[in-house]
């Protein structure tokens, strides 16, 4: 756990709103030390202007702005063997984007919970998604603070694991698996192998580990919360190994 330095006067926390915070942390089956904390996620500046608070979330916003990258670099880099880091900066910024974010936090109903000045609850800032993405930011910056980077993963992991599929899978995304079979079939005369060697998580919520080997060889492996994504992955990476070594353009 680390110790955050004083921020100033916070918003004033009782009991109702303590159990709102602890009802929204059980959904996510996280505790806090600290509350008044994870509260300071939910302060938009404007609320704390108003009420004459010099405690708002911005700080936060920028820790967790850190945290949130380190994690999302650390996910990419296990499950993208194979890519440059050209690639991997590219699918980093799609996963911390602005709106991805703010629509996460949408679907975890964090409005609900915000702290707002008038202006900003009459202009509909609790369904704003540049509002609810700093917010998001702040929360997981509250959370590192609080609980440890441990805890963060777990907070994170679900929804970032949800929107790294959906991206990968997008229409506009490769199908590395079509490519590596009409490479094999075409240059070698054999067909790829995916083997799924390991799942994690609970049922609803698993990681798939699949390899896919050539001729008996493992070319490449892959991660995802399909089987599906988890090949295309595995698949991308054998196609990367097979472009070194056959000399051909993929």
């Amino acid at each position: 756990m680390e110790n955050e330095p004083a921020a100033g006067p916070r918003a004033p926390l009782d009991e109702a709103r303590a159990e709102q915070l602890r009802a929204f942390l059980r959904q996510h089956n996280l505790e806090a030390d600290d509350l008044s904390l994870i509260d300071l996620a939910f302060t938009h500046s404007s609320h704390a202007f108003e009420q004459g608070l010099s405690g708002d979330n911005e700080r936060l916003e920028f820790l967790g702005d850190a945290v949130l990258g380190l994690l999302v670099s650390l996910h990419l880099y296990a499950s993208h063997e194979a890519s440059s880091e050209g690639d991997l900066s590219k699918l980093k910024a799609q996963l911390v984007s602005r709106n991805v974010l703010g629509r996460l936090a949408f679907d975890l109903r964090m409005g609900d919970l915000m702290r707002l000045g008038r202006g900003e609850e009459q202009t509909g800032g609790r369904r704003r998604f540049s509002l609810l993405g700093s917010a998001l930011e702040a929360l997981i910056g509250a959370i590192y603070l609080d609980q440890g980077l441990d805890a963060a993963r777990r907070f994170v992991s679900p929804f970032l694991l949800n929107v790294h599929d959906t991206i990968t899978q997008h229409e506009a995304y490769q199908d590395y698996k079509s490519q590596l079979q009409e490479l094999v079939q075409r240059r070698l005369g054999v067909v790829p192998r995916y083997e799924t060697t390991g799942a994690i998580g609970p049922d609803h919520d698993k990681t798939f580990s699949v390899t896919v080997a050539i001729n008996g060889e493992v070319m490449g492996t892959g991660q995802g919360r399909r089987v599906k994504s988890a090949e295309n992955r595995a698949a991308h990476s054998a196609l990367t190994r097979l472009r070194q070594e056959l000399g051909e353009a993929i």
